[in-house]
């Protein structure tokens, strides 16, 4: 049984319906991946996922209960949600940002405990920004910054951890960095993952479990294996492509198809006809 699951899950912004009926069982202890286009409805579902958008109908159950019937600080107990570009306050150092993960763990007779602060060390040397701690956010790398709000959501110490894009905006070796880093943590502490993606050659690389959106709705979902084909790049993506063996990890490599090339000669202008001599 998935401790994460979303039953007919209908999503909206005001009179305009995101995901229709979804349904979906969160694999416990493997990385899930969800991909789509844009405006697809991935990080509206990843939010409601986190509950911070309310169901417009059905509803998502964490260990069987209604997220929306279970106090706030017990969710932020079990589940850590990082969001697409999320913004530190001015001047904040990197040890004190990571230190909020503690919050949900914290009681008002006891503000700042040992467990606190080993929960911290251990997410900061995980992430590798321990030598960063006094280093103000907002003066760091965009990779760094990432490896820094992942460390915020591990020192939270949640069995469950939602990525909307961690990605997004960082060139190839930092994006590289932080999914190495999300597996790693998975492989090494058997945490249940689920990851919002664009790319869908990182996402078939890294996915124990990858789900394919469209239009508000789940198209396929499986083991990248199974599941990427030419043909789903078509119905989700509209793009033609070939599907081959990526050559590192074997996992299912997208190669676009080739671009669209006009005939040169089918718009030009008909070459004028000189009179023959006389």
């Amino acid at each position: 049984m998935s401790r994460l699951v979303a039953r007919e899950l209908t999503l909206a912004y005001e009179d305009r319906t995101v995901v229709h009926e979804l349904e979906l069982a969160v694999p416990d202890g493997r990385v899930t991946v969800i991909v789509g286009p844009n405006a697809c409805g991935k990080s509206t579902t990843l939010r409601a996922l986190g509950r911070l958008l309310k169901p417009r109908g059905g509803a998502v159950l964490l260990d069987g209960a209604e997220l929306a019937k279970i106090p706030t600080k017990k969710i932020a107990q079990s589940i850590g949600l990082l969001p697409q570009s999320p913004v530190a306050p001015e001047a904040i150092t990197v040890a004190d940002l990571v230190s909020r993960g503690r919050q949900p763990h914290q009681h008002w007779w006891q503000q700042w405990s040992d467990e606190d602060e080993r929960a911290v060390t251990d997410a900061m040397e995980r992430t590798d920004v321990t030598a960063l701690a006094d280093r103000p956010v907002d003066e760091l790398s965009g990779g760094q910054r990432q490896r820094v709000w992942i460390a915020m959501a591990l020192a939270q110490e949640t069995d469950l951890l939602l990525l909307d894009e961690p990605t997004t905006f960082l060139d190839i070796a930092h994006q590289v960095e932080v999914l190495d880093l999300v597996r790693r943590l998975n492989h090494d502490q058997g945490r249940t993952v689920v990851i919002v993606l664009h790319d869908l050659n990182q996402a078939a690389r890294y996915a124990d479990h990858l789900v394919a959106m469209k239009s508000g709705r789940i198209v396929a979902e499986g083991r990248p294996q199974d599941i990427v084909t030419a043909e789903l790049v078509r119905q989700v993506f509209g793009l033609e492509s070939v599907v081959v063996p990526d050559p590192v990890t074997g996992s299912p490599l997208v190669v676009p198809g080739a671009p669209y090339r006009p005939n040169p000669t089918a718009d030009a202008t008909p070459e004028r006809t000189r009179p023959s001599p006389a």
